[in-house]
């Protein structure tokens, strides 16, 4: 990613199957999560000749990106212009298991957004769409000097895909990047977020008897998801459920989550067990509500998906947000979910490098970066973890210090007693 907002340029960002993303306030860790979403919601965009959809849409977007000159870094020379490019591989059958993406966009005369130059790869294939002079487009296959088609009409399609022309012209070839763009397409729409921010609860719920597609960035349709895993019959019924129970459990929070209808309504309530006691989920402290989304979609998302989630441990005391990484791990590895995760609690982070040295995780499954601002710029750097979860190079008083805060007191109290019995 270059030129994106806070960002001059990431480099390569490996991504496990659990990532941890920390840093200091507005250093530009949440635009790395940011990046996707905007791709997400292209994709989904119900205009198919849009080149980006930066948002506006309260309903249907995720996130409100602005104008081009909110996302284009401050620092972006000439030509003004901004990147992003992610590559993927699937263990799902299908003709696509790997690809790579990568888009860079401009700005017209009359402030849209339009890709400049977007490349295609699978299987030692490369597709390129360029933007040329007034509006024309050529599409140039592998390492070909000459373009197989170009015109205005072979502009590309949400970021991702040539247009029909487009893949009639590559003849035999069509098929197969049309089998990439599909690729690309289920990649992203199988990217799961959930913000920092979360509805509180109510004291009851009404449910049409439908599965929700997405739990949602606010986390709205999570209710909808548990009452269908409670109330419709399937193999999978009352997965969501009983995994909920599992971990506020776990978090010592509650014994478990019941769900129990109004009379003979339509409307239905959350009850939590605790210490023999069953609450409304209303009457109970604010992070049962809050870290409730966050269980849901850990067990909602479809196995191969990617689940990004800020600030997970909102509200929650410190075991709580412990318990967080033994969540993770074991989603990720039993579920085949990928978790990226942009947070600042200390103690999540601790645990996860306690289940490295507990040999309950390898480093090769775990991602740490810390993300700091230099300048304008922000910047990226890797928490390597070694067999027993140390980190060598460690961020300064990111956490604060432990040890430097306790040999204060210590001395403050001996000078205190002395100073009493003088």
């Amino acid at each position: 990613m270059t030129n994106f907002k806070a960002w001059k340029d990431t480099g390569d960002v490996v991504l496990k199957p659990v990532t941890m993303v920390l840093g200091t306030n507005s250093s530009g860790k949440s635009t790395l999560i940011q990046s996707l979403l905007l791709l997400k919601q292209t994709v989904q965009s119900p205009d198919r000749t849009v080149h980006l959809n930066l948002g506006g849409d309260e309903v249907n977007d995720l996130f409100n990106f602005g104008s081009f000159e909110d996302v284009l870094n401050q620092g972006a020379e000439t030509p003004r212009q901004f990147s992003i490019a992610f590559d993927f591989h699937r263990k799902d059958p299908g003709r696509i298991k790997a690809g790579e993406f990568a888009c860079t966009y401009g700005q017209t005369s009359s402030g849209a957004v339009v890709v400049q130059n977007l490349s295609l790869q699978t299987q030692g294939r490369q597709f390129r769409v360029v933007r040329r002079e007034k509006g024309a487009f050529s599409i140039v296959m592998d390492e070909e000097t000459q373009p197989r088609a170009k015109g205005r009409h072979f502009a590309p399609e949400r970021s991702i895909a040539l247009s029909a022309d487009g893949i009639a012209a590559l003849d035999k070839d069509g098929p197969l990047v049309e089998d990439l763009s599909l690729a690309i397409r289920r990649e992203l729409e199988g990217v799961n977020y959930l913000g920092p921010l979360r509805r509180k609860p109510e004291r009851d719920y009404p449910w049409n008897k439908t599965k929700p597609g997405e739990v949602g960035s606010d986390g709205r349709a999570a209710i909808d998801a548990l009452l269908a895993s409670a109330l419709l019959r399937s193999e999978d019924q009352n997965e969501i459920v009983e995994g909920v129970s599992k971990w506020l459990s776990r978090m010592k929070v509650a014994q478990r989550l019941e769900v129990r209808q109004q009379g003979r309504s339509s409307r239905y309530e959350l009850v939590i067990h605790r210490d023999g006691v069953a609450c409304n989920l209303r009457d109970v402290g604010i992070g049962v509500s809050q870290v409730l989304p966050v269980l849901v979609v850990a067990y909602f998302a479809s196995p191969g998906s990617t689940i990004l989630l800020e600030e997970p441990e909102i509200h929650l005391h410190p075991l709580a947000q412990s318990v967080l990484a033994e969540l993770f791990v074991e989603v990720s590895r039993t579920r085949n979910v990928q978790f990226i995760v942009e947070t600042h609690s200390e103690h999540l982070f601790r645990r996860m490098q306690t289940l490295v040295a507990r040999q309950k995780v390898s480093p090769d499954s775990v991602a740490m970066y810390f993300v700091e601002r230099k300048r304008k710029s922000a910047s990226l750097r890797e928490l390597a973890l070694d067999d027993y979860g140390r980190v060598s190079e460690w961020p300064d008083d990111f956490f604060g210090d432990a040890l430097g805060e306790t040999r204060e007191q210590a001395k403050l109290m001996f000078e205190r007693q002395k100073a009493a019995k003088a």
